[in-house]
């Protein structure tokens, strides 16, 4: 197994890349089989056990949530696809959540609106 770090892909805050000896299938089941996704990537770490978008084979996304405040929330995304050597290229990008920008404000924000003179 080889591992790339890749911090600098334009979708993602964080990107590795691994070279796997298994199969793809393999790799598959153990991303997406709730029993043995739990030995490396615990129900706990995650804000849904379901996907939230899956290809089958090739691609699956998880939303994450931090168990401390400030409750971060993230989305994983796991790629797999053969690689030469007939193992694996598993890809896990990891994207931030802006939570700031999904709250509602407060009604007593007491933020001025500012208007611009014609």
């Amino acid at each position: 197994m080889s591992d790339t770090v890749e911090p600098d892909h334009a979708d993602a805050d964080l990107m590795l890349e691994y070279e796997l000896d298994a199969p793809p299938e393999k790799v598959w089941r153990a991303v997406t089989i709730p029993a043995l996704r739990e030995r490396w990537l615990p129900d706990c770490d995650l804000a849904d056990a379901e996907p939230l978008s899956s290809i089958a084979g090739e691609e699956v996304r998880f939303r994450l949530r931090e168990s401390e405040p400030p409750f971060r929330e993230s989305h994983v995304t796991f790629r797999i696809e053969p690689n030469e050597a007939g193992g694996t290229r598993f890809r896990i990008v990891q994207q931030a959540c802006d939570i700031r920008a999904k709250q509602p404000q407060p009604a007593n924000s007491n933020n001025r609106t500012m208007m611009r003179a014609a």
